[in-house]
């Protein structure tokens, strides 16, 4: 008896090596001999213990099944608990014989399942990082709570501050039992981020040909602590570090170092708040390129791909530069664009280096052409809100035509264009086709929210105004009277409605509202616009008070652009014919009469080209316009004497031609450094001497280009660093009178800060000048008032661009002696440009 005592004991202790994991007879079943393993047929098979999992499946998981034979003691029952220990969901199991008859044994098996968990909150950090770091973590409720998840959890907490530079952080979890939920238990999870660890040097060592600095501006993210780093934080991020070593190593190729390596590198705490980072480089021997031969191509002859590869007998050995030039150069033309421009989607450009000869290299690019591709189908994927219609009218690669990669890239800049999709991830995935010499083309994009809203107070006429506007850019007309389309408003077909209102709730209110079709008629881009408005402003009085005055202005416009193809198809020409009546009664505070009418009828016509690669944040491209506003020359068709008649019989109907100009140019210059430069110019004419420059339409110079209100056409140009109007001419009473010439230069350098398209973000700097005059004989391009400042720039979908900027004027205006100095100007969509 003590003998089988003992040997039940060490078969109990074996099992207990599994954390509990164990098999046993019921109290009452004693007789089974364990010095002699004997065979039984499972009877029957029970699971005690469980809340929240199926019986039967725990059964197929254990192995074991009603019918089996199986040997007690034998491997079966260990490997039935192995097999369901590895599941993870247990702190206990326990297989018992409930029942023996002859050689039949029934069977429990007893789990008892660790505790889920029913909630988890963070201690020691804000709710913004708390919210980022469940979507790391990926806890959720009714999970099983193990030491690995547990473990986990810490791990991937750690690593998400290790990404930030917090390398010191640490996180503690503590397991509390959730008395209102059984077997559950609730997780503190205390955070303590601790001091950012930032680098203090980073030491270059062995390097000969290039210095510490510019292999240290080579590594793009990981930066020594230095108060010049504006954009980058000297914090350690191990990821980014490793890809900043693989950097170095591809300037030292791009400098014909072709054999240099990173021979080893550390990083050293300092303390708990500052590292050192050595690495040792090797460079090698540099490089040039020799012969340069091209076999395999039949298109297109040696010389003509020579030179597309503009690389020279005797050029640095630059592996990233003849890369670009054979696929894919972002800044220019290349040789893989050249074939497949032109239909040659299979074609490959290998380059060898077929000798070595001292310091000279061999090159020889193996061309294989293949067959040129034609479309097959072309699809749209991702458009939940905008029509197919809307996007296939933009789409250039047309079944059947052959492949144009060309055709490809503008696709996408036009879409990207539309402003109804995300700029960032829109992508066009060609799928060949080999056998039949065709390609799938699919353009997958990802919809935005594209309606805005113009919420805004301002300055003007000695008022606060209130501003409330609405854009719905991506509009359905034809579904107006349609219930089903609602939501909120029928949208998808590309219109654009906007309404605007401004107030102050007083004396003052203005009105207006916009229609645009891009696509009149459906077939050919020709953009119809119509747009009214109308403004009053009072005194304040009664109107049956004697002292009553006013000012009302109704007007309308009728626009039709079209694009065109010559000189290239990035041109576009609006022409447009505007309206507008002005009443006076008893309003003698802005012009030199009080009482009566003035008409402004004009035609104006722009020519433009956009080429820039996207509306948001651009890195390449331009825009330039050229706007050109008329009216009659009716003083030319009247013989009278202008020059003795009063205001009123003289503004009758306004006469001046209006000619403005504007350009912007996008470089990118390295990484995502954005190289902005501007330029613009208004010029105010008349056709009579004696009737002059009209009061109306001229230029306000100065501040944010932000106003409360206007009243006679004028046009406010933003200049930062002074205040608002400051640079405008003056009556003789001191007041703007506005300019009837101007001119404005502007080089911005821009860097994102975030490119998500529900928030874009970007920083910039900038230097800017500019003057306005009352007549064209004064003009100076060279008198300029200067500034310069800094600012920032966030897109919001449903506001459009915001901007806060501080700029300081560098040049005193005569008259205003707080006009320049340092000022702080807000803008809205675009305002200060």
């Amino acid at each position: 008896m003590k003998f089988r005592f003992f040997l039940l004991l060490l078969f109990c202790i074996f099992f207990t090596s599994f954390s509990n994991a164990q098999v046993s007879l019921g109290s009452d079943l004693s007789d089974i001999d364990y010095n002699t393993p004997k065979e039984y047929e499972i009877g029957g098979i029970t699971v005690t213990g469980v809340q929240f999992l199926d019986n039967n499946m725990l059964i197929m998981i254990s192995g074991l099944a009603v019918g089996d034979k199986i040997t007690i003691p034998g491997d079966k029952i260990s490997g039935a608990i192995d097999k369901l220990w590895e599941q993870g969901l247990f702190e206990n199991i326990k297989i018992t014989a409930t029942k023996i008859q002859g050689h039949t044994i029934f069977l429990d098996i007893f789990l008892q399942e660790r505790p889920r968990l029913s909630k988890f909150k963070f201690i020691g950090v804000r709710k913004g990082e708390a919210d980022k770091i469940r979507e790391e973590i990926k806890l959720s409720s009714g999970d099983v709570v193990t030491e690995n998840v547990v473990t986990r959890t810490k791990n991937a907490i750690v690593k998400y501050f290790d990404k930030k530079g917090y390398l010191n952080a640490t996180a503690d979890i503590k397991q509390i039992p959730d008395t209102a939920i059984s077997n559950s238990v609730m997780l503190y999870i205390s955070i303590q981020k601790n001091k950012r660890v930032k680098i203090a040097d980073i030491n270059i060592h062995d390097n000969q040909n290039i210095s510490d600095g510019k292999i240290r501006r080579a590594m793009k993210e990981t930066k020594q602590k230095r108060i010049f780093h504006i954009f980058k934080s000297s914090k350690f991020i191990e990821e980014d570090y490793k890809a900043d070593l693989e950097k170095v190593i591809e300037k030292y190729n791009e400098l014909g170092y072709r054999d240099a390596k990173i021979v080893k590198d550390s990083v050293s705490r300092i303390n708990n708040k500052l590292i050192n980072v050595d690495v040792w480089v090797y460079e090698g021997k540099k490089y040039y390129f020799n012969n340069i031969s091209f076999v395999g191509n039949t298109k297109y002859t040696s010389k003509q791909l020579g030179d597309i590869l503009k690389i020279r007998k005797g050029d640095i050995y630059n592996q990233t530069t003849l890369t670009k030039n054979l696929s894919f150069n972002p800044s220019g033309y290349d040789i893989s664009s050249l074939y497949m421009d032109d239909g040659y989607l299979f074609f490959q450009a290998i380059p060898v280096e077929v000798q070595v000869n001292n310091d000279s290299i061999d090159i020889e690019i193996r061309i294989r052409e293949g067959k040129q591709a034609r479309i097959n189908k072309v699809t749209v994927k991702g458009n939940t809100k905008t029509n197919d219609h809307v996007i296939i009218r933009e789409i250039k690669t047309i079944p059947g035509q052959m492949f144009s990669r060309a055709d490809i890239i503008r696709t996408t800049r036009e879409l990207a264009q539309l402003r109804y999709f995300n700029a960032e991830t829109l992508k066009p995935v060609p799928t060949p086709n080999p056998e039949n010499g065709t390609v799938d083309i699919e353009y997958q994009v990802e919809e935005t929210s594209s309606d805005q809203v113009e919420l805004s107070g301002g300055w003007g006429g000695g008022m606060v105004v209130g501003t409330l506007g609405l854009s719905f850019n991506n509009f359905s007309a034809k579904n107006l009277f349609n219930g089903k389309a609602w939501r909120p408003l029928p949208a998808g077909d590309g219109q654009k409605l906007s309404l605007r209102g401004q107030t102050n709730g007083q004396y003052y209110y203005s009105v207006s509202a916009s229609f645009t079709e891009p696509w009149l008629g459906g077939k050919k881009p020709n953009a119809f616009s119509v747009s009214v408005y109308h403004s009053k402003q009072t005194n304040g009085l009664a109107s049956d008070n004697s002292g009553y005055a006013s000012l009302s202005i109704n007007g309308f416009t009728l626009g039709l652009g079209k694009r065109v193809k010559w000189p290239d198809d990035f041109f576009t020409i609006y022409h447009a014919i505007s309206l507008q009546n002005y009443t006076l009664k008893n309003y003698g505070s802005l012009f030199s009469f009080s009482d009566g009418y003035a008409n402004n009828l004009n035609y104006s016509l722009t020519i433009a080209r956009n080429s820039i690669d996207a509306p948001i944040y651009a890195r390449s491209g331009s825009e330039i316009s050229l706007t050109m506003q008329l009216t009659p020359p009716y003083s030319l068709f009247q013989n009278r004497d202008f020059a003795h008649q009063t205001d009123q019989e003289r503004y009758k109907f306004l006469e001046y031609h209006k000619w403005k100009f504007k350009a912007s140019w996008f470089f990118n210059l390295t990484g995502k450094w954005v190289l902005n430069t501007k330029a613009k110019f208004g010029f105010v004419g008349y056709y009579n001497k004696d009737v002059g420059y009209p009061p109306f339409e001229r230029f306000y110079l100065g501040g944010d280009g932000l106003s409360g209100y206007s009243v006679d056409g004028r046009e406010l140009v933003a200049l930062r660093g002074y205040g608002n109007n400051t640079l405008t001419p003056l009556d003789r009473r001191g007041y703007p009178i506005g300019g009837n010439v101007f001119d404005k230069y502007t080089v911005e350098l821009r860097y994102p800060l975030s490119l998500n398209p529900n928030a874009t973000i970007y920083g910039l700097t900038f230097l800017e000048g500019g003057n306005a005059w009352a007549a064209f004989k004064q003009f100076n391009p060279f008198n300029m008032y200067k500034s310069a400042g800094f600012g920032i720039r966030i897109f919001l979908p449903m506001f459009g661009m915001l901007g806060l900027d501080w700029g300081y004027g560098f040049d005193k205006v005569p008259g205003l002696p707080d006009a320049a100095g340092g000022q702080f100007h807000f803008s809205i969509n675009q305002s200060i440009d």
